[in-house]
């Protein structure tokens, strides 16, 4: 079994959202121990929702939020093209989770992740050889 592990984007805001320090805590270990271990993966669309979130949200400043999407990018990142597209739209409708939610699944189940930690998506849930972890529970 693969111990790689995709992060879903509330992972990595939780790592700097100070309003729950446990997941903060949980969030920002968990990540850097499978960063460490190079087992972390991601994703451009988490690297592109990170900022958005995190500018928006967070309130991160601009330059705190680019320089925390350059570390996670030490991460093995998974690039989409056109039939990783169609395939997301293609779990999208046989799933009925969101297209944005099957693009993240779709992220984790060509990356090799056996594991996508995410609090979107209902916990144990296993879409082909992915199985969604919430790590708050």
């Amino acid at each position: 079994m693969s111990r790689l592990a995709f992060f879903d984007t509330n992972i990595l805001l939780y790592g700097d959202d100070a309003s729950v320090p446990e997941k903060q805590r949980r969030a920002s270990s968990l990540f850097a121990d499978h960063l460490r271990q190079r087992t972390a993966v991601l994703s451009l669309q988490v690297l592109q929702e990170f900022f958005i979130a995190g500018t928006r949200k967070l309130n991160l400043t601009p330059e705190f939020a680019q320089q925390r999407v350059h570390t996670f990018s030490f991460a093995n990142i998974v690039y989409f093209d056109i039939p990783d597209i169609v395939a997301a739209i293609e779990l999208h409708r046989l799933s009925q989770i969101s297209f944005w939610g099957a693009l993240i699944v779709h992220a984790a189940r060509i990356s090799g992740a056996s594991v996508l930690y995410s609090e979107d998506f209902q916990d144990k849930a296993v879409f082909g050889s992915v199985r969604v972890v919430n790590p708050f529970l």
